[in-house]
């Protein structure tokens, strides 16, 4: 699955661990999602987009392919 979290991370000049004290959890479970090492729950999915006020479909891409 594809996502935008280090470009959104970037823009907003957030930290993983920062991202990652928003949404509750830890900075190496945001580098795994950002990464694509581990997909994320659906909870996390949604606190994450909502943490950069997008919707979900704007942070995540199923059918995309990892960068």
């Amino acid at each position: 699955m594809r996502n935008r979290l280090r470009v959104l991370r970037a823009e907003r000049r957030w930290s993983q661990a920062e991202l990652g004290e928003r949404v509750g959890v830890s900075r190496q479970a945001i580098n795994a999602v950002e990464t694509s090492k581990h997909d994320p729950s659906l909870t996390l999915a949604f606190a994450l987009a909502e943490a950069f006020d997008l919707k979900i479909e704007d942070v995540f891409d199923p059918k995309g392919e990892p960068d």
